[in-house]
Formats: C-alpha cells, structure tokens, sequence
C-alpha cells in the first residue's frame, strides 16, 4: 500500500499550535522558577523551549493530508475524516491568491471550502534544489503526481509551472 504525506496547515491553525507550543515553554519555565528559585530560570527557559518544540512537532506532524491507494484522510491532532477517491474529479497545479503554487484536489459533493483539497503550497521553483526543503517538496510532487496517474485522475499544470519543474527539477510534463 502506497502512503503519501501532503497537506497545508491552515493559518489560524498554525497559530494555535504555536500559542500551545509557547504556553507549554512559559509553563514548565514557571513551574522551574517556582520549585528552585529564581536562579533557575534559564535552566526553566531551557527546559521549557524543549518541551514546547516537542508540542510544536508533535502537533504539526500529526496535522497531515495521507493520500493512500484506498482512501484519503484528513488528520487533525482531535480528528481523522476520510475521503473517497470517487469523489476526486481532478488536480490541478496552479497559483494561489499569494501567488504561491498550489497542488489541489477538485472534490465532488461534501462540505470542503471551495470543493477543494489543498495537498501542497510551495514557492515558485527558480533555481535547481538547493537544500533539504526543496528536496522535499520535490519528492512530495513526484509522489503526488505517481498516485494521481496510478488512480487515472486527471491533473491541469500550468505552462509555467510545468516548465519550471521540468527545468529545475527535472519532473517531466504530465503529457511525457
């Protein structure tokens, strides 16, 4: 069974995530200062910053899109929705209103905002991949585009992205 990760965390979320991230570091910090002592706080600060990234990842890995070959889920760190293949009627690769690139899934039927599943939102790809981000994302793309043409959905790219990632990243156009 092929497994894909994908998905965009909204911003409102993302915040949320980072005032529980930052309460968790003020809280173990106080909770320091309060048992040993003022002298204590930046061993409280150190301790408190491990535990509220911890938070952090915990949260944002568990925060994911997972494409697979029979369903696709929508996972939250309280809840996991799935979706039908069924219900997918395209993809398409295009820019979104902060002129980002933007990988969605158009759905039929539900209660998605606008019809659709975000998978991916990347920078625009100028440069061959340069680090362990773009490297990624690259790979994020590559598996996408394999199980969208494994489940015969058909995906619009435009021009400029097609050529972009198919200079730069060496992904070929989906009509190769």
């Amino acid at each position: 069974m092929t497994t894909v990760r994908a998905g965009v965390v909204p911003t409102q979320r993302a915040a949320l995530y980072s005032v529980l991230g930052l309460m968790m570091t003020v809280t173990i910090c106080g909770a320091f200062v309060a048992a040993f002592g003022i002298n204590r706080v930046f061993t409280g600060l150190l301790a408190g910053a491990v535990a509220g990234v911890a938070v952090l990842s915990a949260l944002f890995t568990r925060d994911a899109v997972v494409l697979t070959d029979h369903s696709i889920y929508q996972r939250t760190p309280w809840t996991v929705s799935s979706i039908d293949w069924d219900r997918v009627v395209a993809g398409r690769f295009a820019l979104d209103e902060r002129s980002r690139w933007s990988l969605a899934l158009d759905l039929s039927g539900g209660d998605e905002p606008y019809g659709e599943l975000v998978l991916l939102s990347i920078a625009p790809v100028v440069r061959p991949v340069s680090g362990a981000y773009d490297l990624r994302k690259r790979d994020q793309v590559t598996e996408i585009r394999a199980i969208l043409r494994r489940k015969r959905i058909p995906v619009t790219v435009l021009p400029q992205i097609a050529g972009a990632l198919q200079e730069h990243w060496q992904i070929a156009s989906p009509t190769h």
